[in-house]
């Protein structure tokens, strides 16, 4: 069974409905390991030995956070250009993360129908992950599409667990099978079969 390390982040998480929800229902999971960054380092003081113990200990890697201006939260950010160094993430002698799968996990206030080229958002998701892809493939991990959680502000309370319950599901999916035929043609995890 794959191991599995959430990274999440998340400035406002306090005041986030949608996120509360999802990050509830992870408690119970075993082999999964819940990293809340904004709750680890306020002070943006980042501990990378212990950082890079964590990823060791994992076989993927989650970013969970919501979609900030078309990118991550600055925590997050911070914690990719501090961990992921050169010569242990990336470069030469660079290998620690050979093998490993990563994705992003989001959230967004806008639906899905807004992030197209025909969409107010002129791009779709995965565009704007192109960074965190090329990040993934840089330090020789297999980035695998994202699960994505979308109109957040218009999900009803019946909507919501049934996508943080699709979010459970596709966390045990990947526990059991991350080939990429599991995956093929799959713009966004939310539609492999195993969880529709």
């Amino acid at each position: 069974m794959n191991s599995i390390l959430i990274l999440f982040a998340h400035p406002k998480f306090e005041q986030s409905r949608t996120n509360k929800h999802l990050v509830r229902q992870l408690e119970t999971l075993e082999g999964v390991t819940f990293h809340d960054l904004y709750e680890s380092y306020p002070d943006f003081h980042i501990n990378i030995s212990f950082e890079k113990e964590l990823l060791a200990q994992h076989d993927i890697l989650v970013w969970h956070h919501p979609l900030y201006w078309y990118s991550c939260p600055p925590l997050m950010k911070q914690w990719i250009d501090l961990v992921l160094e050169y010569n242990w993430a990336y470069g030469p002698k660079g290998q620690a993360l050979l093998h490993k799968k990563c994705l992003n996990v989001i959230t967004t206030g806008g639906s899905r129908a807004l992030y197209c080229a025909e969409g107010s958002n002129h791009y779709s998701v995965n565009e704007f992950l192109r960074p965190f892809e090329q990040t993934a493939r840089l330090c020789h991990m297999q980035y695998l599409p994202p699960f994505t959680v979308m109109g957040t502000h218009q999900l009803s309370d019946e909507q919501l667990t049934e996508k943080s319950e699709q979010y459970v599901q596709m966390l045990k999916f990947l526990q059991q099978d991350c080939s990429p035929q599991a995956m093929e043609d799959c713009a966004m995890l939310n539609d492999i079969s195993e969880l529709n």
